[in-house]
């Protein structure tokens, strides 16, 4: 009889910790994430590939301190879907990563590899030439504390020069 009070505890507390970290969780929702920049960071006229680097602006407008460990994202040039990739640092514990703040901004960068094709050769090329192309980004943004997490599609554009 006393091993099952111990159990019926032991799942009453576990109840309570769920409980409490979901208190957490539309605070998380209010996360914002945006498309700051698509930049060509070089080209390798060999394999006809370029690398770009895109640069995210998270913000906290809560009350709850976050972390980001991953930014999957379909990154489009045009209207034309040109891979797809991820901002990660799942690898890293989440004391190192970096802090969002109530009220902070912080950009967050990574970099994508574009390979020109048959498909893409057009945008391929207005890219790599500096081109006015019209950048989006389409999405799902990991929002996490020590005790909840929240995965916040998004959906981003901007226009570059």
């Amino acid at each position: 009889m006393v091993v099952y009070a111990a159990i019926g505890g032991l799942f009453a507390m576990m109840g309570g910790v769920v409980w409490y970290a979901s208190l957490d969780n539309p605070q998380l929702e209010l996360a914002e994430v945006e498309l700051q920049s698509v930049e060509v960071f070089s080209v390798n006229t060999i394999e006809d590939s370029a690398k770009l680097q895109i640069t995210f602006l998270v913000k906290n407008p809560s009350e709850k301190t976050f972390t980001v460990p991953i930014i999957s994202y379909d990154l489009y040039a045009d209207g034309f879907k040109i891979g797809s990739t991820s901002y990660s640092t799942v690898d890293i514990s989440m004391p190192g990563r970096a802090a969002f703040y109530p009220g902070v901004e912080i950009p967050l960068k990574n970099f994508f590899q574009l390979f020109r094709s048959e498909e893409n050769s057009d945008i391929y090329q207005a890219i790599v030439n500096g081109e006015n192309v019209e950048f989006s980004a389409k999405g799902i943004m990991t929002v996490e504390t020590s005790w909840s997490l929240v995965e916040k599609e998004f959906q981003s554009s901007l226009n570059s020069n």
